[in-house]
């Protein structure tokens, strides 16, 4: 009987670690898998389109008016609503215009 006992013991043991061990090498493939999935999306994902570059608006010419101020202030206004000014453009011309 301790015979049996023994042999059934070994074959648990021997069943348990193939059983762990097969997990391991499932999860680890699984992990490999998911990480050739994102580096495929990330190659496949197109770059994002390059920012049109907007000119700046002239100066104003020197001696000029506040009406004339408030006019390109307006302008510059429409502009950043109209999307084709960035809110950073916006604030460094109208910082241009009042300086000026």
């Amino acid at each position: 009987m301790p015979g049996l006992l023994r042999g059934i013991a070994r074959t648990a043991v021997v069943a348990g670690t193939a059983t762990a061990v097969s997990n391991r090498v499932s999860r680890r493939q699984a992990g490999r898998w998911q990480q050739q999935e994102y580096e495929q999306q990330q190659a496949a994902a197109p770059p994002p389109p390059p920012q049109p570059v907007q000119a700046a608006p002239p100066p104003p010419p020197p001696g000029d008016d506040m009406s004339s101020k408030l006019d390109q202030l307006q302008k510059l206004g429409e502009l950043k609503a109209q999307g084709l000014l960035t809110e950073e453009e916006f604030a460094q011309q109208k910082a241009r215009l009042l300086a000026g």
